[in-house]
C-alpha cells in the first residue's frame, strides 16, 4: 500500500472535483475549489503567526468554518493538528499545549470558554478568526505568497485521559491514516454522491473518518450544529444524508425525545456507531426509524487509529446474534491487523484482553515514559509486557486494555478489562447488570455505577433514564442474577449525561450520586 498523506485526500478531489460541494456548515456552502482557496489563506496566515512553517499547531474551535479550513491549512503545511477541548478547562489546554510543544493556536468565537484566559497564558502566537475575522478566508485579494510544504510523519495528535490524571498524547502517522482509509472507504460505502454528518468533535478522533472519507471520494461533508446533533432525524433529512456517524448515545437521547419514530428516516443509506457499545435496544430503535440503512457496530481506541472493525448488523431480526450484554458485536478485525486475546496470564485464550498490531498501530506516546506496560511482545504462546528498556518496534502488540470474547462465533466487546470489580469478593461485569434492566421497556438508557460506602464496601447504584419504574419491578428483571450484582438503589433523572465526546459522562454520575448515597 501507498501512504497517502492527509492532505492528499482532500486535494486529489480538488483537483478531480473541484465544483462539487465540499462542505455545508452553518449555512455556508462551499465547493472543493472554494474550501482549498479558503486553506490556502488560512496557510499563508498560520505561517505568518508563527514566523515560519509550524510543526504543530491548535485548533481551539467547533463546528465552524474556522475549524475544517484551519484543519486542512495545518495539513497543506505539513504540520500536525493538535485538537484542543473548547469546554476543557484552559489549564487543561494549556497543559497540553506545552507539552505537545505547539508553535501557533487557531481562536474564533467558538472558543469562547477559553477566551481571553487561553490566549493570554499560553504564551505561543494566536491566529484570531473571532467575530467576522474568519471572513477574510473567503475573500480573494493579493495574490498569495509561495509558501512550502513540510513532511512531518504525524498527520494529528490526539489527548486522551491519562491513568495518573495527566493528558496523554497519541501521535498518529500519515501510514496508519491511510491505512484506515483505504479500508474504509470501501467497507462503509462512501463516494462522491454521499451525504455525510459530521457529529464528532475534533478532538474525538470519529472525526478522521467523517472528514476524510468524505473528502477523499468527493462527497459532501454536513455539520450539524450541537443542538441539532441530538435531533437526528430533522438533520438527516434536511440536509438528505446518507450516511450518519455518532456515538450509540446518541440513539438513546433521541428516543427519550420521542424523535426517532419509525420510518423517519427512508433515504438514509448507512449508519456507523462505535465510541462506546452498541446495544440491542438502540439497534431496534435505529433499524425502525431508518429501514433501508445498513448500521454498522465500530470499535477501536484512539492509539490504532479510530477504529479496527465494524460489524454489519443483519438484515434480518431473526438473524441478529445473541450476546451475554446484548450488546452488538464489534466484528471480526480488519484484515490488515493482526490481534490476540491473552488471559491475566498473557497467554492466548478465547476469551481476554485484546492486543493489536499493523499499519493502523500508533507509533508510541509522545512521551515514550508512557509507553511502558502498554504493548507487548508474543511468541505465539506467552506475551511478555513491553518495559521501555528496548526500541518500540512494529512488532510490539498494543494492548487496548478491552476484554473480549468471542460468542456465537463473533467477538463481542465485554468493557474494560479493569472494569471489572469485585463486590464482597465477587467478579462482577456492570454491562451484565445494565443489560438485565434495559429490558424494562420504561427504561431508555441506564447505567450502572459502583461506589465505595463509609465502610470501605462496594455498592451498586442504577442510574436510568425514562418513566419511573416501581422497585419490585426491578426485583423482577434481576431476579436472575445473584444477590450480590443487585444494586442497592435506583435512581431516576430526565436523561444520562454525556462528555464532551459524546459518551456517557460516568464519571459525572458517579460524583452526582455518591452524595446523594452518603445523606
Amino acid at each position: 500500500m501507498t501512504t497517502r498523506r492527509l492532505f492528499d485526500w482532500f486535494g486529489d478531489t480538488v483537483a478531480g472535483s473541484g465544483s462539487s460541494t465540499a462542505i455545508e456548515v452553518a449555512g455556508l456552502t462551499l465547493t472543493y475549489d472554494e474550501l482549498r482557496a479558503a486553506v490556502e489563506r488560512m496557510a499563508v496566515r498560520l505561517v505568518s503567526a508563527a514566523g515560519r512553517r509550524p510543526d504543530r499547531v491548535g485548533l481551539l474551535t467547533s463546528r465552524s468554518l474556522a475549524s475544517y479550513v484551519g484543519y486542512l491549512a495545518i495539513q497543506r503545511l505539513g504540520a500536525a493538528v493538535v485538537p484542543l477541548n473548547q469546554g476543557a478547562p484552559v489549564a487543561r489546554n494549556l497543559v497540553i499545549t506545552k507539552d505537545a510543544g505547539l508553535d501557533v493556536t487557531i481562536v474564533d468565537d467558538t472558543s469562547a470558554k477559553q477566551l481571553p484566559e487561553y490566549p493570554r497564558q499560553s504564551g505561543i502566537p494566536i491566529v484570531d478568526l473571532t467575530g467576522d475575522r474568519w471572513r477574510a478566508l473567503l475573500e480573494g485579494g493579493e495574490p498569495l505568497p509561495e509558501i512550502g510544504s513540510g513532511d512531518g510523519d504525524v498527520a494529528y495528535i490526539i489527548y486522551t485521559s491519562g491513568s495518573t490524571g495527566s493528558p496523554k498524547g497519541v501521535p498518529v502517522t500519515h501510514e496508519c491514516v491511510s491505512s484506515l482509509l483505504e479500508d474504509n472507504i470501501q467497507r462503509f460505502g462512501f463516494a462522491d454522491d454521499c451525504r455525510v454528518s459530521q457529529t464528532f468533535e475534533l478532538f474525538f478522533d470519529g472525526s478522521i473518518v467523517e472528514l476524510f472519507a468524505t473528502w477523499g471520494t468527493g462527497a459532501t461533508l454536513c455539520v450539524p450544529q450541537h443542538s441539532e446533533v441530538f435531533t437526528p432525524v430533522r438533520f438527516v433529512n434536511e440536509k438528505r444524508l446518507t450516511h450518519w456517524l455518532s456515538v450509540p448515545s446518541i440513539i438513546s437521547f433521541a428516543r427519550r425525545l420521542r424523535a426517532l419514530a419509525p420510518g423517519s428516516m427512508p433515504n438514509l443509506r448507512r449508519g456507523m456507531f462505535g465510541g462506546e457499545p452498541l446495544n440491542l435496544e438502540q439497534v431496534e430503535v435505529w433499524r425502525a426509524a431508518a429501514p433501508n440503512a445498513k448500521i454498522h457496530n465500530c470499535y477501536g481506541p484512539t492509539e490504532l487509529t479510530v477504529i479496527c472493525t465494524g460489524y454489519e448488523v443483519p438484515a434480518e431480526r431473526a438473524d441478529w446474534p445473541v450476546t451475554s450484554n446484548r450488546s452488538m458485536p464489534i466484528g471480526e478485525i480488519f484484515p490488515h491487523l493482526d490481534y490476540v486475546l491473552l488471559d491475566e496470564d498473557l497467554r492466548e485464550c478465547s476469551d481476554g484482553e485484546l492486543c493489536v498490531r499493523g499499519p493502523q498501530r500508533f507509533p508510541g506516546y509522545l512521551d515514550s515514559g508512557d509507553n511502558a506496560g502498554r504493548f507487548l511482545s508474543f511468541d505465539g504462546e506467552r506475551g511478555a509486557v513491553y518495559d521501555g528498556s528496548e526500541p518500540l518496534t512494529p512488532a510490539h502488540w498494543y494492548r487496548t486494555g478491552d476484554r473480549v470474547r468471542r460468542e456465537s462465533g463473533e467477538l463481542v466487546h465485554l468493557g474494560r478489562v479493569d472494569d471489572q470489580i469485585k463486590v464482597r469478593g465477587n467478579r462482577v461485569e456492570l454491562g451484565e447488570i445494565e443489560s438485565a434492566l434495559r429490558r424494562h421497556p420504561s427504561i431508555a438508557e441506564v447505567v450502572v455505577v459502583a461506589l465505595t460506602a463509609a465502610d470501605g464496601e462496594v455498592d451498586l447504584h442504577a442510574v436510568y433514564a425514562g418513566d419511573p419504574v416501581d422497585e419490585s419491578e426491578f426485583v423482577r428483571l434481576l431476579d436472575e442474577l445473584p444477590v450480590y450484582m443487585r444494586p442497592r438503589g435506583y435512581h431516576q433523572r430526565d436523561s444520562i449525561p454525556l462528555a464532551a465526546n459524546g459518551k456517557v459522562d460516568r464519571k459525572g454520575l458517579t460524583e452526582e450520586i455518591l452524595p446523594i448515597v452518603r445523606r
